[in-house]
């Protein structure tokens, strides 16, 4: 269960961020058509950075860090931006229907390191949504593996993304432990400097060219900034203070419905049948969810009623 009073501006905020998360690969798949993968990852974050930069210093100044804080943002900051390369580089060796969905798979790793790490108890109903929505995925997955489009190497793309969604795990939990005494932009600020620095050391290891490409492709790198990063991963990490990562998680499967939908409206890509049949899963197992947690949240409130 949710189990703390969540106040009404999370629900607008997260109705964007998962908009606006609809819209990544999108941004990517276009941007991918002058620059490599690690370029992308680079300047996506970086220019999130320089956005944020004269709101968050001196938030920076109000809420300071204690050592562990650091460390751990340091270690967010690190599964961020790996997450944002393997994520990125999935886009260009298999479709965006599979690699928006595979990704999404960061339920299953929440709920299990969410009990692990932080006692995070899910209802039963609850994790029995999340099985059916990993099962729904999985058919969008083999839909698209089975269908036209895959992309150049759809088994490699896969497993890229597979690992962005342990590594997006990963670093919504350790936002569940900082969040909860440092604000927002104390702690996004950070977390995206590590992210772009991350992001980097392979782009310079690999000699991936940063400089020289179009206006149009750093326009792009700074609405995926503005939108999936600020906007997306913003709203998750302002979210996470009040409701649990695999809550957070479970919500961000919904992302694939939307990519999927856009995929088709500007690349002509058609989800096979068997992958509509998993997005509609995916969406039932979601409302189920958030039903059962409005339901519980309304005995809970009036007890007396029911005697």
């Amino acid at each position: 269960m949710i189990g703390r009073q969540i106040p009404l501006r999370v629900y607008p905020m997260l109705a964007l961020g998962l908009l606006s998360f609809s819209a990544s690969p999108i941004l990517v798949r276009w941007a991918g058509e002058e620059a490599p993968g690690l370029a992308i990852a680079f300047w996506r974050t970086l220019l999130a950075v320089v956005m944020l930069a004269p709101f968050a210093l001196p938030q920076l100044r109000a809420n300071r860090l204690s050592r562990r804080e650091a460390a751990l943002t340091l270690l967010a900051g690190i599964f961020l931006g790996l997450h944002f390369v393997v994520w990125i580089l999935s886009l260009f060796y298999t479709s965006v229907a599979s690699a928006s969905v595979l990704v999404c798979l960061s339920p299953v790793f929440l709920a299990a390191l969410g009990f692990w790490w932080l006692g995070e108890r899910l209802a039963l109903p609850v994790v029995a949504a999340i099985g059916l929505a990993v099962v729904g995925a999985a058919l969008i997955g083999w839909g698209d593996h089975t269908g036209l489009e895959t992309g150049p190497q759809p088994l490699l793309g896969n497993a890229l993304a597979l690992a962005g969604a342990l590594l997006v795990s990963l670093y919504l939990l350790i936002g569940r432990v900082v969040r909860q005494r440092i604000s927002w932009l104390a702690y996004v600020f950070p977390l995206y400097l590590v992210a772009a620095l991350t992001a980097f050391v392979p782009a310079l290891l690999l000699d991936v060219p940063l400089w020289g490409y179009s206006p149009r492709f750093y326009a792009l790198c700074a609405l995926m900034a503005l939108g999936p990063q600020i906007l997306g991963h913003g709203s998750f990490n302002y979210s996470v203070k009040y409701i649990p990562a695999a809550w957070l998680g479970l919500l961000s499967l919904l992302e694939p419905v939307g990519a999927s939908l856009l995929a088709y409206l500007l690349f002509g890509e058609v989800p096979p049948a068997l992958s509509v049949v998993g997005m509609v899963l995916v969406l039932a197992a979601v409302a189920f969810a958030v039903q059962y947690e409005q339901w519980t949240a309304h005995r809970r409130l009036t007890p007396a009623a029911m005697d």
